[in-house]
């Protein structure tokens, strides 16, 4: 473990924990990195002298015609917004969309954002009380308009919070992916569905484009609570634009870059190249908080004896200066030929925990697909893994989300029975929630 923080602000470090002995002719190599910042301002605290907490934050409210229906949702959506503006810390800079077909600005206005204080939190709350349902969807549209307004704001932390009811029927999905490709790197987005008639792979997928977390409101009753949660990560963050740069010796490819705590992110295809054998994938911003990644290199074969350093993993953040980018904290993957079987062929605790809980996110999602399409047995199969590996790893929230959905039988065995009937907001917070892992037992 190296740290590089300054003490000016949160301390970054890098713990990577792996079995670093390969059989003679062995060739893949398996490691968790486990990064942390502490020692960050509290959240609430005032912004730091010079604008280093800086914040600027977007709410993006759905009011399509949709959301009338029933009329508690967008009741539950107006009084979760004035929830989140009161959430707001004084100096943050901040801007109220109401998305339908369409994207308008429905507080401040004129293309710019308020700060927070008591007068623009109470004119922001009045405005939203004129707030109706109306027109379609195009979260394209809300999403670019977010991206406009954050861009006028110099900001450290820049961050979208944005609630749906439904499907993005206005708009093509190529016009999404167009918005979201526009706007990744420039803020991060937590993104909500509330009741059961949105997609969960469109909100899960603006979250995963946009470093975000996505989750379901079933209940338009506990939406203040979730979006007071929700802003209260955000005034939190402190460092934005964090990347993990991997190097690699000459020889070494990589198999792939994950997060898989708190949630599973495949960050392979995000990858930027920095250089000669280096490439960034990105983290967004950071609070007081840890995540784990797993790193999967492949190296040459060796003999018995030789060992090499097979990656280096190192945060960076970008230099507010222009130039080089800031070295945060670093750790080693290391590579050691050994002919011991017992050393060699032991499976790291955190890399098995972690490659479980990949599994597992996949078993459900192969599992809900299986049952959609009608293939009972394949759902049966599938579901019935993500019921095992559940229990074996000790996440009691995705193994209690999986009983609303099969009868377990057997959790040990992973022998379910489907369940008749479903309630669709269960079967929607399974999928939306498949891919939230829990960490390992130390």
């Amino acid at each position: 473990m190296a740290n590089f923080s300054k003490p000016t602000g949160p301390q970054f470090s890098v713990d990577v924990y792996q079995n670093e002995f390969l059989p003679e002719g062995g060739r893949d190599v398996n490691a968790i990195v486990t990064v942390t910042a502490t020692g960050g301002g509290a959240h609430g605290a005032p912004p730091a002298a010079g604008g280093g907490r800086s914040a600027a934050v977007v709410l993006m409210l759905d009011c399509s015609g949709s959301m009338d229906y029933p009329s508690t949702k967008m009741r539950g959506a107006r009084e979760a917004t004035a929830a989140a503006i009161d959430t707001l810390r004084d100096g943050t800079s901040f801007a109220v969309v109401a998305g339908t077909h369409i994207a308008r600005e429905v507080y401040p206005g004129g293309g710019r954002l308020a700060v927070a204080d008591a007068r623009t939190r109470a004119e922001a709350k009045d405005a939203l009380r004129a707030l109706s349902a109306s027109g379609g969807t195009a979260i394209g549209t809300w999403l670019r308009l977010a991206d406009r307004l954050l861009s006028s704001a110099d900001a450290a932390i820049r961050h979208g919070i944005l609630l749906t009811d439904g499907r993005n029927e206005h708009e093509s999905p190529e016009d999404l992916r167009a918005a979201l490709d526009a706007c990744a790197g420039r803020f991060t987005c937590d993104a909500r569905g509330v009741g059961t008639d949105w997609e969960v792979e469109e909100v899960r997928g603006i979250a995963s484009a946009l470093l975000g977390t996505a989750d379901i409101v079933a209940d338009p009753a506990g939406l203040a609570a979730d979006f007071t949660a929700m802003m209260e990560g955000a005034m939190g963050k402190e460092v934005a634009d964090v990347a993990l740069r991997l190097w690699t010796p000459v020889g070494v490819e990589i198999g792939f870059v994950k997060q898989v705590a708190p949630t599973v992110e495949d960050l392979s295809g995000r990858r930027t190249e920095a250089g000669p054998r280096a490439g960034d994938y990105p983290t967004g911003s950071w609070g007081d908080e840890s995540r784990d990644y797993h790193v999967s290199v492949r190296v040459p074969q060796a003999a018995v004896g030789q060992e090499m350093l097979a990656a280096r993993v190192s945060l960076i953040v970008p230099d507010p200066a222009g130039g080089a980018p800031v070295t945060l904290s670093q750790g080693l993957v290391r590579a050691v030929w050994t002919d011991d079987m017992v050393m060699s062929t032991a499976i790291n605790a955190q890399v098995a925990h972690y490659t479980g809980q990949a599994e597992l996110a996949d078993a459900i999602q192969q599992g809900m697909d299986a049952r959609k399409s009608g293939d009972r047995d394949g759902a049966t199969a599938k579901l019935g893994r993500a019921v095992q590996l559940a229990a074996a790893s000790g996440n009691a929230d995705t193994a209690k989300l999986l009983s609303k959905v099969v009868d377990v039988v057997d959790a040990a065995t992973g022998t379910v029975r489907l369940k008749a009937k479903v309630a669709e907001a269960d079967e929607m917070t399974l999928e939306t929630r498949s891919t939230k892992t829990v960490r390992v037992k130390k």
